[in-house]
């Protein structure tokens, strides 16, 4: 009688995962740094509102909540993007077309203002230039009208 020894499953080779574009890590990071930005605002308006003196707290207290939901969105985009997650582009390409109009805002306020309108711009077109571009594409799996 002989004795066979059961037949062994073949191992799954594993790929060494890919590096992300400069270009999209890029992204991801300013993304990130406007995200936290809108959260210090946001954690500041809260202090504003609870320990400070402002002209209506619950104002300030409402816009801090507010800046701290709307900082979810680039944070996330951001996360997506430092992974290499196709479904980040949108989210992160969204927050910068909104982040044009505030920009603007800022400008026409003039003083001070000037200074952080201009750097919220220059990043905003900074990151939807990385993210059309073809090495970030290609990198998140997204094809253009060619590919199928």
């Amino acid at each position: 009688m002989s004795k066979k020894q059961p037949a062994k499953a073949p191992t799954p080779t594993v790929e060494a995962p890919t590096a992300l574009p400069r270009r999209l890590t890029a992204a991801a990071a300013l993304t990130a740094l406007e995200g936290l930005a809108l959260a210090g605002l946001g954690v500041y308006m809260l202090f504003v509102g609870i320990a400070g003196d402002p002209d209506s707290p619950q104002q300030a207290e409402t816009g801090g909540i507010t800046l701290l939901a709307l900082a979810a969105l680039p944070l996330i985009a951001a996360r997506g993007l430092r992974l290499g997650r196709r479904w980040s582009r949108g989210p992160a390409l969204i927050t910068q077309l909104m982040a044009l109009p505030v920009a603007w805002t800022l400008y026409t306020t003039g003083g001070a203002m000037t200074a952080a309108a201009a750097a919220l711009a220059v990043a905003a077109v900074a990151v939807v230039a990385l993210l059309v571009n073809p090495t970030a594409t290609e990198a998140l799996g997204i094809g253009g009208p060619s590919s199928s």
